[in-house]
Protein backbone atom coordinates (compact mmCIF):
# COMPACT_ATOMS: atom_id res chain seq x y z
CA UNK A 1 0.00 0.00 0.00
CA UNK A 2 1.36 3.55 -1.14
CA UNK A 3 1.34 6.20 1.65
CA UNK A 4 1.58 9.94 1.22
CA UNK A 5 1.36 13.33 2.66
CA UNK A 6 -1.53 15.55 1.57
CA UNK A 7 -1.30 19.03 0.88
CA UNK A 8 -2.14 19.70 4.58
CA UNK A 9 0.56 17.95 6.64
CA UNK A 10 -2.42 16.66 9.37
CA UNK A 11 -4.28 14.20 7.33
CA UNK A 12 -3.23 11.17 5.00
CA UNK A 13 -4.14 10.37 1.85
CA UNK A 14 -5.20 7.14 1.03
CA UNK A 15 -6.31 6.24 -2.20
CA UNK A 16 -9.84 3.84 -2.66
CA UNK A 17 -9.16 0.39 -2.03
CA UNK A 18 -5.95 0.84 -0.29
CA UNK A 19 -5.94 -1.62 2.92
CA UNK A 20 -3.75 -0.37 5.62
CA UNK A 21 -0.92 -2.97 6.43
CA UNK A 22 0.60 -2.89 10.00
CA UNK A 23 4.00 -1.61 9.19
CA UNK A 24 2.98 1.24 6.87
CA UNK A 25 0.79 2.70 9.37
CA UNK A 26 3.48 2.41 11.80
CA UNK A 27 4.99 4.70 9.46
CA UNK A 28 2.29 6.93 8.32
CA UNK A 29 1.42 7.97 12.81
CA UNK A 30 5.54 8.60 12.53
CA UNK A 31 5.48 10.90 9.56
CA UNK A 32 2.93 13.13 11.34
CA UNK A 33 4.74 13.30 14.17
CA UNK A 34 7.82 14.28 12.39
CA UNK A 35 5.84 16.97 11.05
CA UNK A 36 5.21 18.70 14.38
CA UNK A 37 8.48 18.16 15.46
CA UNK A 38 9.73 21.34 17.27
CA UNK A 39 13.48 21.45 17.22
CA UNK A 40 13.97 22.50 13.71
CA UNK A 41 16.50 25.32 14.60
CA UNK A 42 18.55 22.54 16.37
CA UNK A 43 18.19 19.79 13.43
CA UNK A 44 19.29 22.56 11.11
CA UNK A 45 22.53 23.49 13.09
CA UNK A 46 23.84 19.85 14.26
CA UNK A 47 22.56 18.21 10.32
CA UNK A 48 24.84 21.11 8.66
CA UNK A 49 21.85 21.82 6.01
CA UNK A 50 21.86 24.69 3.79
CA UNK A 51 18.61 25.88 2.12
CA UNK A 52 18.84 27.09 -2.18
CA UNK A 53 15.76 27.99 -3.56
CA UNK A 54 17.85 29.35 -6.42
CA UNK A 55 16.99 26.78 -9.04
CA UNK A 56 13.47 27.13 -11.09
CA UNK A 57 11.02 24.58 -11.15
CA UNK A 58 8.38 24.42 -13.71
CA UNK A 59 5.13 23.30 -13.45
CA UNK A 60 4.88 20.52 -16.64
CA UNK A 61 1.75 19.01 -15.95
CA UNK A 62 -1.40 18.85 -13.23
CA UNK A 63 -3.40 16.23 -12.95
CA UNK A 64 -7.46 16.53 -12.71
CA UNK A 65 -8.34 13.06 -11.90
CA UNK A 66 -9.34 11.82 -15.61
CA UNK A 67 -6.48 11.86 -16.89
CA UNK A 68 -4.83 9.86 -13.47
CA UNK A 69 -4.16 11.81 -10.01
CA UNK A 70 -1.77 10.72 -7.07
CA UNK A 71 1.31 9.69 -8.74
CA UNK A 72 3.61 8.30 -6.57
CA UNK A 73 6.18 6.87 -8.66
CA UNK A 74 9.16 8.66 -10.39
CA UNK A 75 9.12 9.40 -14.50
CA UNK A 76 11.16 7.88 -17.25
CA UNK A 77 12.44 9.37 -19.73
CA UNK A 78 13.13 8.79 -23.42
CA UNK A 79 15.72 9.21 -25.77
CA UNK A 80 13.66 12.04 -27.35
CA UNK A 81 13.01 13.38 -24.17
CA UNK A 82 9.62 12.28 -23.97
CA UNK A 83 8.30 11.59 -20.09
CA UNK A 84 6.54 7.75 -18.99
CA UNK A 85 4.70 7.42 -15.66
CA UNK A 86 1.86 5.93 -13.77
CA UNK A 87 -1.07 7.51 -11.27
CA UNK A 88 -2.28 5.58 -8.24
CA UNK A 89 -5.40 6.62 -8.79
CA UNK A 90 -7.70 8.45 -11.10
CA UNK A 91 -8.63 7.37 -15.07
CA UNK A 92 -11.25 5.80 -16.24
CA UNK A 93 -11.82 3.57 -13.08
CA UNK A 94 -10.15 5.09 -10.63
CA UNK A 95 -7.63 2.63 -10.82
CA UNK A 96 -4.61 4.94 -12.11
CA UNK A 97 -3.22 5.70 -15.84
CA UNK A 98 -0.19 5.04 -17.37
CA UNK A 99 0.74 8.33 -18.93
CA UNK A 100 3.60 9.61 -21.31
CA UNK A 101 4.05 13.79 -21.85
CA UNK A 102 6.15 15.06 -24.94
CA UNK A 103 8.74 17.41 -24.78
CA UNK A 104 6.46 20.08 -26.86
CA UNK A 105 3.84 19.11 -23.54
CA UNK A 106 1.58 17.76 -25.10
CA UNK A 107 -0.08 14.81 -22.82
CA UNK A 108 -1.90 11.45 -22.99
CA UNK A 109 -3.19 8.56 -21.35
CA UNK A 110 -1.92 5.56 -22.63
CA UNK A 111 -4.01 3.14 -20.11
CA UNK A 112 -6.47 2.94 -17.75
CA UNK A 113 -6.08 0.16 -14.64
CA UNK A 114 -9.50 -1.34 -14.36
CA UNK A 115 -8.79 -3.81 -11.44
CA UNK A 116 -9.11 -6.86 -13.88
CA UNK A 117 -5.40 -5.39 -15.48
CA UNK A 118 -3.94 -4.41 -11.90
CA UNK A 119 -5.00 -1.39 -9.48
CA UNK A 120 -2.36 1.22 -8.03
CA UNK A 121 0.62 1.11 -9.75
CA UNK A 122 3.32 2.85 -7.60
CA UNK A 123 6.98 1.53 -9.05
CA UNK A 124 8.61 3.11 -11.87
CA UNK A 125 8.06 1.71 -15.30
CA UNK A 126 10.69 0.15 -17.45
CA UNK A 127 11.45 0.97 -21.09
CA UNK A 128 13.31 -1.40 -23.24
CA UNK A 129 14.99 -0.63 -26.68
CA UNK A 130 11.85 -1.34 -28.61
CA UNK A 131 9.85 0.93 -27.18
CA UNK A 132 7.69 -1.42 -24.90
CA UNK A 133 7.01 -0.26 -21.15
CA UNK A 134 6.85 -2.72 -18.40
CA UNK A 135 5.64 -1.65 -14.71
CA UNK A 136 3.98 -3.47 -11.68
CA UNK A 137 0.54 -2.80 -9.85
CA UNK A 138 -0.15 -3.00 -6.27
CA UNK A 139 -3.25 -4.87 -6.06
CA UNK A 140 -5.85 -5.95 -9.05
CA UNK A 141 -5.04 -8.70 -11.50
CA UNK A 142 -6.91 -12.32 -11.62
CA UNK A 143 -6.26 -12.67 -7.59
CA UNK A 144 -6.17 -9.42 -6.67
CA UNK A 145 -2.57 -9.24 -5.18
CA UNK A 146 -1.07 -7.22 -8.21
CA UNK A 147 0.56 -8.11 -11.44
CA UNK A 148 3.51 -7.25 -14.04
CA UNK A 149 2.25 -5.88 -16.63
CA UNK A 150 3.41 -4.68 -19.91
CA UNK A 151 2.42 -1.92 -22.54
CA UNK A 152 3.51 -2.51 -25.88
CA UNK A 153 4.92 0.36 -28.44
CA UNK A 154 1.81 -0.32 -30.51
CA UNK A 155 -0.41 0.78 -27.64
CA UNK A 156 -1.36 -2.87 -26.61
CA UNK A 157 -1.45 -3.96 -22.86
CA UNK A 158 -0.83 -7.30 -21.11
CA UNK A 159 -0.85 -8.38 -18.19
CA UNK A 160 2.58 -10.86 -17.67
CA UNK A 161 1.76 -12.13 -14.11
CA UNK A 162 -0.76 -11.88 -11.84
CA UNK A 163 0.40 -12.54 -8.00
CA UNK A 164 -1.64 -15.39 -5.88
CA UNK A 165 0.30 -14.49 -2.38
CA UNK A 166 2.23 -18.38 -2.70
CA UNK A 167 4.67 -16.05 -5.74
CA UNK A 168 4.60 -12.61 -3.45
CA UNK A 169 2.20 -10.35 -3.14
CA UNK A 170 1.28 -6.30 -3.40
CA UNK A 171 4.74 -5.63 -5.54
CA UNK A 172 5.15 -2.01 -4.37
CA UNK A 173 8.74 -1.20 -6.61
CA UNK A 174 9.06 -1.15 -10.72
CA UNK A 175 11.30 -3.67 -12.07
CA UNK A 176 14.91 -4.28 -13.56
CA UNK A 177 15.28 -5.14 -17.14
CA UNK A 178 18.12 -7.15 -18.47
CA UNK A 179 18.18 -5.34 -21.67
CA UNK A 180 20.36 -8.25 -23.30
CA UNK A 181 17.69 -11.39 -22.36
CA UNK A 182 14.50 -9.51 -21.42
CA UNK A 183 14.39 -10.80 -18.66
CA UNK A 184 12.55 -9.15 -15.69
CA UNK A 185 13.43 -8.95 -11.94
CA UNK A 186 11.03 -7.49 -9.30
CA UNK A 187 10.48 -7.90 -5.59
CA UNK A 188 7.06 -8.43 -3.77
CA UNK A 189 6.82 -6.70 -0.75
CA UNK A 190 4.24 -9.59 0.93
CA UNK A 191 3.60 -13.08 0.59
CA UNK A 192 5.05 -15.91 -0.70
CA UNK A 193 6.64 -18.88 1.84
CA UNK A 194 7.27 -17.45 4.87
CA UNK A 195 5.02 -13.99 3.95
CA UNK A 196 7.86 -11.56 4.26
CA UNK A 197 8.17 -11.30 0.44
CA UNK A 198 9.86 -12.48 -2.49
CA UNK A 199 12.55 -11.69 -5.17
CA UNK A 200 11.44 -12.99 -8.57
CA UNK A 201 12.55 -13.35 -12.31
CA UNK A 202 10.06 -13.25 -14.73
CA UNK A 203 11.53 -14.66 -18.58
CA UNK A 204 9.82 -13.48 -21.60
CA UNK A 205 7.08 -15.08 -22.67
CA UNK A 206 7.49 -17.85 -19.74
CA UNK A 207 6.67 -18.12 -15.98
CA UNK A 208 7.31 -16.44 -13.12
CA UNK A 209 10.08 -17.80 -10.67
CA UNK A 210 10.59 -17.10 -7.31
CA UNK A 211 14.43 -16.32 -6.59
CA UNK A 212 14.08 -15.69 -2.42
CA UNK A 213 11.50 -15.87 0.12
CA UNK A 214 12.44 -13.62 2.53
CA UNK A 215 12.20 -14.85 6.18
CA UNK A 216 13.98 -13.94 9.51
CA UNK A 217 16.82 -12.44 7.77
CA UNK A 218 14.38 -9.57 6.82
CA UNK A 219 10.78 -8.94 5.44
CA UNK A 220 8.81 -6.38 3.11
CA UNK A 221 11.03 -5.50 0.22
CA UNK A 222 9.37 -2.22 -0.98
CA UNK A 223 12.94 -1.11 -2.62
CA UNK A 224 13.59 -2.81 -5.81
CA UNK A 225 16.34 -3.87 -6.61
CA UNK A 226 19.96 -2.78 -8.57
CA UNK A 227 22.63 -5.21 -10.02
CA UNK A 228 26.51 -5.46 -10.58
CA UNK A 229 26.46 -6.43 -14.65
CA UNK A 230 29.88 -7.74 -13.99
CA UNK A 231 28.94 -10.25 -11.61
CA UNK A 232 25.17 -10.27 -11.70
CA UNK A 233 24.96 -9.82 -7.89
CA UNK A 234 21.95 -7.88 -6.80
CA UNK A 235 21.41 -5.77 -4.01
CA UNK A 236 18.57 -4.49 -2.40
CA UNK A 237 16.49 -3.62 1.02
CA UNK A 238 13.85 -4.68 3.24
CA UNK A 239 11.80 -2.65 5.27
CA UNK A 240 11.51 -4.49 8.56
CA UNK A 241 14.48 -7.08 9.44
CA UNK A 242 16.01 -8.70 12.80
CA UNK A 243 15.73 -5.12 14.88
CA UNK A 244 12.70 -4.41 13.24
CA UNK A 245 14.22 -1.52 11.22
CA UNK A 246 15.29 -2.53 7.99
CA UNK A 247 18.53 -4.61 6.36
CA UNK A 248 20.57 -4.04 3.32
CA UNK A 249 21.09 -7.43 1.48
CA UNK A 250 23.05 -9.08 -1.51
CA UNK A 251 21.48 -11.61 -3.38
CA UNK A 252 23.35 -14.23 -5.94
CA UNK A 253 21.89 -15.10 -9.30
CA UNK A 254 20.71 -17.86 -7.61
CA UNK A 255 18.85 -16.36 -4.75
CA UNK A 256 21.21 -16.83 -2.00
CA UNK A 257 20.47 -13.92 0.21
CA UNK A 258 23.01 -12.27 3.03
CA UNK A 259 22.56 -9.82 4.86
CA UNK A 260 25.62 -6.53 4.40
CA UNK A 261 23.83 -4.71 7.26
CA UNK A 262 21.13 -4.87 9.85
CA UNK A 263 19.80 -0.86 10.61
CA UNK A 264 19.71 -0.02 13.98
CA UNK A 265 19.95 2.75 15.97
CA UNK A 266 20.16 6.46 14.68
CA UNK A 267 20.78 4.14 10.87
CA UNK A 268 17.47 5.34 9.99
CA UNK A 269 14.61 2.46 9.66
CA UNK A 270 11.97 1.80 7.16
CA UNK A 271 14.12 2.16 3.76
CA UNK A 272 11.42 1.91 0.76
CA UNK A 273 13.50 2.18 -1.83
CA UNK A 274 16.17 0.76 -4.25
CA UNK A 275 19.89 1.49 -3.92
CA UNK A 276 22.53 3.32 -5.67
CA UNK A 277 25.51 1.68 -6.43
CA UNK A 278 28.81 3.55 -7.70
CA UNK A 279 31.66 2.04 -9.49
CA UNK A 280 33.67 1.62 -6.24
CA UNK A 281 30.68 -0.83 -4.72
CA UNK A 282 29.51 2.10 -2.62
CA UNK A 283 25.77 1.60 -2.13
CA UNK A 284 24.02 4.76 -1.40
CA UNK A 285 19.90 4.72 -0.33
CA UNK A 286 17.24 6.43 1.90
CA UNK A 287 15.45 5.55 5.09
CA UNK A 288 12.05 7.02 5.55
CA UNK A 289 11.70 6.98 9.40
CA UNK A 290 14.60 6.81 12.05
CA UNK A 291 17.57 8.85 12.45
CA UNK A 292 18.95 11.09 14.81
CA UNK A 293 15.84 13.16 14.62
CA UNK A 294 13.51 10.26 13.57
CA UNK A 295 13.05 11.85 10.05
CA UNK A 296 15.17 9.13 7.73
CA UNK A 297 18.29 9.07 6.75
CA UNK A 298 20.56 9.21 3.52
CA UNK A 299 23.42 6.48 3.98
CA UNK A 300 26.18 4.98 2.70
CA UNK A 301 27.38 1.12 2.71
CA UNK A 302 31.08 0.69 1.89
CA UNK A 303 32.21 -2.77 0.34
CA UNK A 304 34.07 -3.14 3.35
CA UNK A 305 30.78 -2.96 5.24
CA UNK A 306 31.22 0.47 7.09
CA UNK A 307 27.81 2.21 7.12
CA UNK A 308 27.59 5.89 7.16
CA UNK A 309 24.67 8.23 7.99
CA UNK A 310 25.45 10.85 5.05
CA UNK A 311 22.09 13.02 6.08
CA UNK A 312 19.60 12.83 9.39
CA UNK A 313 16.54 14.67 8.25
CA UNK A 314 14.87 16.88 10.99
CA UNK A 315 11.93 18.53 9.32
CA UNK A 316 12.99 22.22 7.49
CA UNK A 317 15.57 20.13 5.53
CA UNK A 318 12.78 17.60 4.81
CA UNK A 319 11.00 14.72 6.30
CA UNK A 320 10.24 10.97 5.13
CA UNK A 321 12.57 10.47 1.91
CA UNK A 322 10.40 7.22 0.05
CA UNK A 323 12.17 7.00 -2.78
CA UNK A 324 15.65 6.24 -4.49
CA UNK A 325 18.53 8.64 -5.00
CA UNK A 326 19.62 8.90 -8.25
CA UNK A 327 23.49 10.24 -8.99
CA UNK A 328 25.23 12.00 -11.62
CA UNK A 329 28.47 12.08 -12.96
CA UNK A 330 30.60 14.11 -10.68
CA UNK A 331 28.91 11.83 -8.25
CA UNK A 332 26.16 14.43 -6.98
CA UNK A 333 23.24 12.71 -5.34
CA UNK A 334 19.71 14.03 -5.68
CA UNK A 335 16.43 12.93 -3.64
CA UNK A 336 13.12 13.90 -2.30
CA UNK A 337 10.89 13.89 0.75
CA UNK A 338 7.53 13.48 0.86
CA UNK A 339 7.43 16.40 3.82
CA UNK A 340 9.30 18.87 5.36
CA UNK A 341 10.80 21.49 3.96
CA UNK A 342 9.86 25.39 3.99
CA UNK A 343 6.11 24.56 3.61
CA UNK A 344 5.67 21.67 5.19
CA UNK A 345 5.28 20.01 1.74
CA UNK A 346 7.99 17.98 0.31
CA UNK A 347 11.67 18.81 -0.75
CA UNK A 348 14.36 18.06 -3.51
CA UNK A 349 17.68 17.49 -1.83
CA UNK A 350 21.39 17.19 -2.99
CA UNK A 351 24.25 15.89 -1.69
CA UNK A 352 27.45 16.95 -3.41
CA UNK A 353 29.65 14.60 -3.97
CA UNK A 354 31.56 15.76 -1.00
CA UNK A 355 29.39 15.25 1.50
CA UNK A 356 27.44 18.93 1.68
CA UNK A 357 24.00 18.85 2.03
CA UNK A 358 21.37 21.63 0.54
CA UNK A 359 17.67 21.80 0.14
CA UNK A 360 17.20 22.75 -3.48
CA UNK A 361 13.37 23.25 -3.42
CA UNK A 362 10.61 23.24 -1.31
CA UNK A 363 6.77 22.48 -2.46
CA UNK A 364 4.31 24.72 -1.21
CA UNK A 365 1.33 22.87 -2.56
CA UNK A 366 0.68 25.04 -5.04
CA UNK A 367 3.32 23.91 -7.17
CA UNK A 368 2.80 20.57 -5.82
CA UNK A 369 2.88 18.76 -2.66
CA UNK A 370 4.86 15.29 -1.23
CA UNK A 371 7.24 13.81 -4.10
CA UNK A 372 7.29 10.13 -3.68
CA UNK A 373 8.98 8.68 -6.70
CA UNK A 374 12.37 9.29 -7.65
CA UNK A 375 13.78 11.71 -9.72
CA UNK A 376 14.59 11.10 -13.87
CA UNK A 377 18.20 13.24 -14.75
CA UNK A 378 17.96 15.17 -17.78
CA UNK A 379 20.32 16.66 -20.44
CA UNK A 380 22.19 19.80 -18.45
CA UNK A 381 21.62 18.91 -15.08
CA UNK A 382 17.49 19.32 -14.86
CA UNK A 383 15.82 16.98 -12.98
CA UNK A 384 12.25 15.80 -13.85
CA UNK A 385 9.89 14.10 -11.24
CA UNK A 386 6.55 14.28 -9.72
CA UNK A 387 4.72 15.09 -6.76
CA UNK A 388 1.80 13.05 -5.02
CA UNK A 389 -0.60 15.78 -4.43
CA UNK A 390 -1.08 19.36 -4.59
CA UNK A 391 -0.51 21.20 -7.92
CA UNK A 392 -3.49 23.00 -9.87
CA UNK A 393 -6.15 20.32 -9.21
CA UNK A 394 -4.91 19.02 -5.71
CA UNK A 395 -4.07 15.44 -7.23
CA UNK A 396 -0.37 15.86 -7.75
CA UNK A 397 2.03 17.14 -10.83
CA UNK A 398 4.88 16.68 -12.98
CA UNK A 399 7.53 19.51 -12.98
CA UNK A 400 11.15 20.11 -13.94
CA UNK A 401 13.49 22.05 -11.51
CA UNK A 402 16.23 23.72 -13.73
CA UNK A 403 19.74 23.92 -11.62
Amino acid sequence: MNLFLSSSPSSLVVPAGHLRRPLSKACCDLLLSSLRYGVVALALVLSGALSLQAQTLTTLHSFSGSDGANPVSGVTLDKKGALYGTTNGGGDSNFGTLFRLDPDGSFAVLHSFDLANGAFPTGDLVLDRSGNLFGTTELGGASGFGTVFKLADDGSFDVLHSFSTADGSNPYAGLLLDKKSGILYGTASTGANFSGGSVFQLLPDGPLTVLHAFAGEGSNPFGGLIVDRRTGVFYGTTASGPTGQGTIYRMSAGGAVTVLHVLSGNDGSAPFAALVRDKDGNLFGTTTEGGLFGQGTVFKLAPDGTFTVLHAFGGSDGSAPFAALVRDKKGNLYGTTIGGGSFGQGTIFKIAADGTFSTLYSFNGSDGANPNGRLALGRGGSLFGTTATGGRNGSGTIFKLDP
